[in-house]
This record gives structure tokens, sequence and C-alpha cells, in this order.
């Protein structure tokens, strides 16, 4: 699969503005949580986007491929750490699902684009 730039994909666009709603959610926390579940949370949603630019700025599909599970892994991370933020109550409810709700919508996405590759290999 041939993308012009990682910019280009839908799934980069929508895990960047996921990246963004979990550091306006996460201001929200407790100090005492900045070195714990602030920092793990940001750092997940961070490494989205950024292992799908870097997975294609690869030189093979097989590379991207392989930076394209590692995003899904963070993004498993993500709904993991926030179900516990919730839990906890340094979420509310509907900020969960929202959260919940664009990382169903990336893991598909992401699901599509490593298909679509594995087909392009035959």
């Amino acid at each position: 699969m041939k993308v012009k730039q990682f910019r280009d994909l839908l799934v980069w666009q929508k895990s960047m503005a996921l990246a963004r709603e979990i550091y306006r959610i996460t201001r929200k926390f407790p100090k005492d949580e900045m070195f714990g579940l602030t920092s793990q949370m940001r750092r997940a949603a961070v490494s989205i986007s950024s292992n799908i630019a870097e997975g294609q700025g690869q030189l093979t599909d097989k590379s991207f491929c392989l930076f394209l599970t590692r995003a899904r892994g963070s993004l498993y991370e993500l709904e993991t750490q926030s179900e516990l933020a919730e839990s906890l109550g340094m979420m509310e409810k509907t900020e969960l699902e929202q959260i919940l709700s664009s990382c169903k919508e990336i893991g598909r996405m992401l699901h599509g684009l490593l298909n679509s590759m594995k087909e392009d290999a035959r």
C-alpha cells in the first residue's frame, strides 16, 4: 500500500485527535498521578499516532505492519488505563465512553489497514 504521507491516513488523524483528548482529560487528574496513570495514558495515546507515522516511514510494508501492530497494542493499553482511571473516579463515565468509542473506531481502522496491506503483499 502506497501512502504519500502518514498525515494522509485517516487513522493517524483520528489517533492524533484521541491523543489531544487524553491530554485534555488527564489535566484534571490528581497531581500525585502526574508520574503514574497520567503519564502512562499520555504516552500510550501519543504512541498510537507515533507508531503509525514511524511505520509509514519504513522502507517495507512488512515493517509498516509491525509498527501498526505496535500502535494497536498502545491502543489496547490506553483502553485498559482509561477503564482504570474511570473506576478510580479520575474520569467521568461519559469521558470513558467517548474514549472507548474512539478506540474502537481506531482499532477497526488499524485492523482494516493491516488486512489491506496483507492482501497487497499477496
